[in-house]
């Protein structure tokens, strides 16, 4: 009898990044190393399994630890990460997305009738290449020092675009839909925002690619990535990874098939949906022992009236009675309606200059979050007060000024006529 062992395997390790340029390098405390290691990662486990982390790589920038286990059942479960700092002082615990376990998607063909594994336009994958299907082959598509790898230590998040086919290079607004195979798409590095070129993505199937295929593409489907152009009857020009380098790869033409292109190992890519959260604090400002954790997290900002009775209401989630919303240096008056609301009195233009009103460019504030204990929390999300049509008055005597002299500025005073402001985010 031959007893079937079957094994799962995360294929993107569920990874931390730590910046190392900043306050918290060298702070935080290793503790005791366990027999046979000579260095540890820090408290960082599954939730409620407590599978160990396996450190992946550490150089000057950041250091990137992945977790991986074989023996849990469960459909979702979520990083938790415990930080301590030299001398015993704990900063938090943090908390990751839920993380989905999936299964492999059969190779038939797909559907939407079934869209849970299916991939929209503006979704965040990752692509890996797995040669000869070797798991120590592996490499990740992935971004460094400001060139595209192909990294044995660490994957990249990427948001995958549809794009206008009839848009020019570098001008591509984004189109709503799920994405399917003989699509032009669009890779850009969430982090550093590179983008590559516009690419046509293929089902690949026995290491040809399909050209005639039209269905939804699903996580951990293998696919290429085509380059638009070429000669006819070509192969084509496929993205491809030679060792750590991305490249380009010319395919041949199948021979008994016109529908089909041959590839190599190299222009196979696996796909597969990804997420991230990010938690930015400052305590440089703050004397205080308490843990920062819960890090409030902004989503979006909603705008509500105008003039001098405007109101923003934040959406997002940990929020508490103590927090505060500032907008640059200036605090605002601000209510708590649930962990998931704040709304805020938007400050007078006058709080950022007495000379403002004579300005005639737009101002853009960061929004902030500060606890009661001064502890700061920056985020993403901005605020810009558009300014009216204010002539600044002359010296006695002077003439007016004349009715078209400055035409701009006429049409903005027309266009913001109930509110003197307007919302800007910046993500």
């Amino acid at each position: 009898m031959a007893a079937e062992t079957k094994v799962e395997v995360v294929l993107l390790p569920p990874t931390l990044c730590l910046p190392r340029r900043s306050w918290l390098e060298g702070e935080v405390g290793a503790g005791p190393s366990p027999p046979g290691r000579g260095d540890r990662a820090h408290g960082v486990w599954l939730h409620g399994t407590g599978w160990r982390i396996q450190q992946r790589r550490r150089d000057a920038e950041v250091e990137f630890r992945g977790a991986a286990g074989l023996q849990d059942k469960r459909k979702h479960f979520r990083l938790v990460l415990r930080l301590v700092l030299r001398g015993g002082r704990e900063l938090g615990t943090f908390h990751s997305r839920l993380i989905k376990v999936i299964s492999k998607p059969s190779q038939k063909k797909q559907s939407l009738k079934n869209t849970d594994l299916c991939i929209s336009s503006g979704s965040k994958v990752s692509l890996f290449n797995r040669l000869r299907s070797q798991t120590v082959s592996t490499r990740y598509l992935s971004v460094e020092d400001g060139d595209f790898v192909a990294s044995a230590r660490q994957w990249a998040a990427f948001t995958l675009h549809l794009a206008d086919e009839h848009c020019s290079q570098g001008d591509f607004p984004p189109r709503e839909g799920y994405v399917r195979y003989g699509s032009l798409v669009q890779l850009v590095c969430t982090v550093t925002g590179l983008t590559l070129p516009p690419m046509i993505i293929r089902k690949v199937a026995k290491q040809c690619a399909l050209l005639d295929v039209d269905e939804p593409i699903s996580q951990l489907h293998k696919c290429a990535f085509q380059f638009p152009g070429g000669p006819p009857g070509g192969g084509g020009t496929y993205l491809c990874l030679a060792t750590e380098k991305v490249v380009q790869f010319q395919a041949s033409p199948c021979p008994k098939e016109a529908n089909r292109a041959l590839l190599n190992d190299s222009s196979c890519w696996t796909i597969i949906g990804t997420e991230s959260v990010e938690f930015s604090f400052s305590t440089s400002l703050a004397c205080t022992r308490e843990p920062v954790t819960p890090v409030p997290l902004i989503s979006t900002l909603e705008l509500s009236g105008g003039g001098d009775v405007a109101t923003l209401e934040l959406h997002g989630e940990n929020f508490h009675a103590g927090l505060k919303v500032w907008f640059g240096d200036v605090e605002a008056e601000t209510m708590y309606r649930s962990p998931r609301s704040l709304v805020c009195v938007v400050p007078d233009v006058a709080a950022f200059g007495s000379d403002w009103r004579w300005l005639r460019t737009p101002i853009t504030i960061p929004v902030s979050l500060v606890r009661a204990d001064g502890l700061f929390y920056p985020s993403a999300f901005s605020f810009t007060y558009t300014p009216e049509y204010n002539a600044r008055p002359g010296p006695p005597g002077a003439p007016a000024p004349a009715a078209d002299a400055d035409a701009l500025l006429e049409s903005i005073h027309h266009e913001f006529t109930r509110t003197n402001f307007h919302l800007f985010i910046q993500t």
